[in-house]
């Protein structure tokens, strides 16, 4: 755009375009269009730029010829160069798992305070394990192992089993409530059959167990030991890894309230872990489990 002379001073009209002007300095003519004196002018399009479209048709079709393109019902066009995508994504895949083998055998059948004293092991297994857990547990325990509502805390040293790397490699192998035939069972009764004032009185009584108020001799702690200390241990311990939490700690799965745990009472709960041993490899599983008993120490430093 640009303002060229008076419209009168300007030559004769280009023969090819009728009342358009040629522009006295860059020689091209003008579309007519005319703002406050200043004309619009009709330059050409940009060579480079067809050259561009050029190039590219021809690049398109070559790649049609010798890549992966066109699809046709179930299948498609191969390509001369017989490129597979999946293929080659499966021997790079291969060739890292061959290079962890020289390693990873360690974990086939463990001794896991052995590696827990190798530095070199503890930092390969640690490294490979965090992307094995965000992969396939942080989505219910979280990226730390933090837990959340109806998921329980793997970051705390508090467990519903034992926390060493073997019995976690049992649990993960098996799952909790799961469809594997040797599966861990962990599951709360139903007590709707106590009344309700029992019910309440009771639920104010866990409550109550981890502030260190709670009432050992009362009623309802009487209740507790007749109806809950052989899964929570007396006065609600717990320790006795049989699958039920200690309540008398923070490790809480689905809350702690006098509320939550009344619903607690009366419905039950039955949570589900799958078991993994049939996406895994035992290796993989080992060293997962590794990963997780030490969850609570990499915390502890963490806050160092």
């Amino acid at each position: 755009m640009r303002k060229p002379t008076d419209p009168r001073d300007l030559p004769d009209a280009d023969p090819h375009t009728g009342n358009r002007f040629i522009d006295p300095v860059t020689g091209y003519d003008t579309t007519g269009h005319d703002w406050a004196g200043i004309t619009e002018l009709n330059t050409p399009f940009p060579k480079i730029v067809i050259w561009a479209l050029i190039l590219t048709f021809i690049y398109s079709a070559i790649t049609w010829v010798l890549l992966p393109a066109w699809p046709y019902g179930r299948d498609y066009t191969r390509g001369l160069l017989g490129l597979d995508q999946s293929e080659m994504a499966q021997a790079r895949l291969k060739v890292i798992s061959l290079a962890r083998d020289d390693w990873m055998v360690q974990f086939t059948d463990p001794d896991f305070a052995a590696l827990a004293d190798d530095p070199a092991t503890v930092a390969r297994a640690t490294a490979a394990a965090h992307r094995l857990f965000k992969d396939n547990c942080a989505a219910c325990h979280g990226e730390t192992g933090a837990g959340g509502p109806g998921f329980p805390v793997l970051n705390d040293g508090y467990w519903l089993w034992a926390g060493d790397p073997a019995t976690i490699a049992e649990t993960l192998t098996v799952g909790i409530n799961s469809e594997h035939p040797d599966t861990r069972i962990a599951e709360m009764p139903m007590f709707d059959w106590l009344e309700r004032d029992e019910r309440s009185a009771l639920a104010q009584y866990v409550a109550a167990l981890p502030l260190g108020s709670a009432d050992h001799a009362s009623p309802a702690g009487v209740l507790f030991e007749d109806n809950c200390a052989s899964c929570h241990g007396d006065q609600g311990v717990g320790g006795l890894e049989v699958g039920a939490p200690s309540l008398v700690d923070a490790a809480v799965i689905y809350g702690q309230d006098k509320a939550s745990v009344e619903h607690t009472l009366r419905y039950g709960r039955r949570g589900v872990m799958p078991f993994w041993s049939d996406r895994l490899s035992v290796e993989e599983i080992n060293m997962l489990a590794f990963y997780v008993s030490r969850l609570a120490d990499t915390k502890q430093e963490a806050a160092q």
